[in-house]
């Protein structure tokens, strides 16, 4: 029991959905041996679900791709939220909003359709993050290897899973609705920004110039190992092989067919095809959101540009932080009106990022 009387959740799994999993940041310091990062598609979802709820911005959720699980609680009372896609979220049969903080107690039931206006994965957190074993650091699931997460697998039906301690004002979080204007860029026709490298010598002019102005499409086989593209070829200048050597997150590699695939999540740790470019880390989640029939473009970016827009993303992530904080310390006398189940329409905050004070403001438009 907390201290405050409140058992930490659990949940019973009714329906697993499509292909659900827990997953956490990610596994790192382990490549060396062999073993995959893993960890969120779309990271930047995760931690603004965790951020709203006062959790470790690491915490683990559940990962939630296209066709979501039916959760029963079976004990205890949390809040949480669903970021990400914007799926279809119920409690007990009643609709909720994504990218707001509700409350949950013995008895609801949780259960979500598919995205209503694009997007791929959704992640729900929960007050204290799900409670796993963690494995070499970290709790996320690696199904190619079987282990991590839940049993090293997707969920089904009947597993049983809880939550580690939640943040002691756990409570307070509830109603707190993160603004558009905090959440990152998700447009699926926004081009994916690429540093050229590190063999992209390996290619002839046309080639670099094929993959920079042609669109591809998502392959049918795209999962959280890489997204394959099928569209024009992209020409080397001799063999696509190379010693093998590292995979970092949002690699292009390019094999003999000539047909761009970029690694994510699951990606292996070293790999023997030339690599064209990178994707800058902040646009992995916009791929990930997309699905296999949509079209992707490519455009060529800088290390300078790549590190201003990380710092662009970690704003925020420190917006956020201080309008939870805001949130929390309202006066008593507001906090009773405030709790209902409809986001503010308008609304605006003062943030300050790098010393310098910024004026956020957000409408939602019907």
């Amino acid at each position: 029991m907390l201290a405050s009387g409140f058992e930490t959740i659990k949940f019973e799994v009714v329906k697993p959905g499509m292909f659900t999993t827990v997953q956490d940041l990610g596994r790192f310091g382990r490549q060396m041996q062999g073993v995959p990062v893993a960890g969120a598609m779309d990271s930047a979802a995760l931690r603004l679900g965790n951020i709203m709820l006062g959790n470790n911005e690491n915490a683990a959720g559940l990962e939630i791709t296209m066709v979501g699980p039916t959760l029963k609680v079976i004990s205890g009372e949390a809040c949480f939220t669903v970021t990400g896609a914007e799926v279809g979220v119920s409690k007990n049969g009643a609709s909720l909003q994504c990218w707001m903080a509700h409350r949950l107690a013995p008895g609801d039931v949780l259960s979500f359709t598919p995205p209503k206006s694009g997007g791929a994965r959704a992640y729900l957190c929960v007050s204290g993050g799900f409670d796993v074993p963690l494995s070499m650091g970290s709790r996320s699931t690696y199904t190619r290897g079987g282990f991590g997460g839940h049993e090293g697998r997707a969920l089904k039906t009947g597993d049983v899973l809880k939550t580690l301690t939640p943040d002691p004002l756990w409570a307070e979080s509830e109603g707190l609705s993160c603004p558009p204007a905090l959440r990152p860029s998700r447009d699926p026709e926004a081009p994916l920004r690429v540093i050229p490298g590190p063999q992209d010598d390996a290619f002839t002019d046309e080639g670099v110039e094929t993959f920079y102005s042609s669109e591809y499409a998502i392959s049918n086989s795209a999962d959280r190992m890489g997204y394959r593209m099928e569209g024009p070829i992209i020409a080397h200048k001799g063999a696509p092989d190379i010693i093998s050597d590292g995979i970092c997150l949002g690699s292009i590699q390019v094999p003999g067919h000539g047909q761009p695939i970029v690694m994510l999540a699951d990606r292996q740790t070293t790999g023997g095809y030339t690599k064209i470019g990178v994707v800058c880390t902040v646009d992995l989640g916009n791929l990930a959101q997309r699905l296999p029939g949509q079209k992707v473009r490519f455009v060529k970016s800088s290390v300078p540009e790549a590190v201003s827009l990380l710092k662009q993303e970690a704003a925020l992530f420190d917006g956020l932080r201080q309008l939870r904080a805001q949130w929390r310390s309202r006066p008593s006398e507001t906090r009773q009106q405030q709790k209902c189940e409809t986001a503010a329409t308008s609304g605006s905050l003062s943030v300050i990022v790098n010393g310098k004070p910024h004026r956020v403001e957000w409408e939602i438009s019907n």
